[in-house]
């Protein structure tokens, strides 16, 4: 359902290690605003080291939302994030602030921005479960590669492992005929909101040398300790810990691969992931970019940045 009057909204968006996290504190105290975590992970208690979640310090004063609100074995959807998101809008609103979402699962804020409509999703329970039993029967593997030949698209942004998210395109695709992305593709129209969306981007060997330096921070930050502790709690097998940054270090503890692996497979899909965030913000959403690859001009880049948000919004900054 359409908004009749059209509420704001500050959108910042790129890949993993451009910089969201410092540069969203900067606008949100420029526009007074709160933030809503758009990172699917960072809802997860526990999760922290991993998911790159912003610290108490960090967050400078500056009110966040959707982050520590679920258990590890808990599942968390898109569409959950949606409803969850758009309440927090209005509640930001409702105090006088300006909501800003912040983040890198793209389809998860695409859904928030346009009149996406989970609902209306067809489903077939029964091939669901036909799909259910081939999982634990052939691995996911096979259906996976199924979908690479369906829905390319679709498949390059769902990883493989991703079981929910790979049964669920097959399930649509089994249903209507058309691909997950021709599906979403007719729903999305206008946004919602007055929406003010920018993304970060960077030079690809600068992005990808700040990648490999976090996670060697991860790691003598405790991340190891962290995916321990989960898997000593009993947390296998599900949708929290097929996050990057968990199951590598999962095929360690379980003895299939070795630690020094484990770190160089966390870098190695880290920089695939980062590719794939761009990749499908520069296909799917009508993003206003800005580089951070010359940190000497972090100062003006800011500047055009607010510049941008205040004329999208029209809104003096403060």
């Amino acid at each position: 359902m359409a908004l009749t009057t059209k509420e704001k909204l500050i959108v910042l968006i790129g890949p993993t290690a451009v910089g969201k996290t410092k540069t969203s504190i900067h606008l949100a105290k420029e526009f007074n605003a709160e933030i809503i975590s758009g990172d699917s992970m960072q809802v997860y208690k526990g999760m922290d080291i991993g998911t790159a979640k912003i610290t108490i310090e960090e967050m400078e004063g500056v009110p966040h939302h959707l982050i520590d609100i679920k258990d590890p074995k808990e599942s968390f959807s898109a569409a959950e994030f949606q409803l969850l998101v758009r309440q927090k809008i209005s509640e930001i609103h409702s105090r006088g602030k300006m909501p800003m979402i912040v983040g890198g699962t793209g389809l998860y804020i695409q859904s928030v921005i346009y009149d996406y409509q989970f609902t209306d999703t067809p489903g077939d329970a029964e091939y669901r479960c036909t799909l259910e039993k081939r999982v634990k029967n052939e691995g996911i593997g096979p259906l996976y590669n199924e979908l690479l030949r369906i829905d390319p698209s679709a498949a390059k942004n769902i990883h493989p492992n991703n079981t929910r998210r790979v049964i669920r395109a097959l399930e649509i695709f089994h249903c209507t005929g058309q691909t997950m992305t021709d599906y979403q593709t007719c729903q999305i129209d206008e946004p919602l909101y007055e929406t003010a969306l920018l993304g970060l981007t960077m030079d690809r060997e600068k992005l990808y040398g700040r990648i490999n330096k976090r996670v060697d921070l991860m790691v003598e930050e405790g991340l190891i300790e962290e995916v321990q502790m989960l898997y000593h709690l009993g947390v296998r097998d599900v949708q929290s810990v097929q996050a990057i940054g968990y199951k590598e270090i999962y095929e360690y503890l379980e003895g299939r691969t070795s630690l020094d692996r484990a770190i160089e497979a966390l870098k190695q899909n880290s920089r695939r992931y980062a590719k794939r965030q761009l990749t499908w913000f520069r296909n799917k959403m009508d993003v206003t970019w800005f580089d951070m690859t010359e940190e000497e001009d972090y100062d003006k880049i800011i500047s055009r940045i607010s510049e941008f948000i205040a004329g999208k919004l029209e809104r003096k900054s403060n």
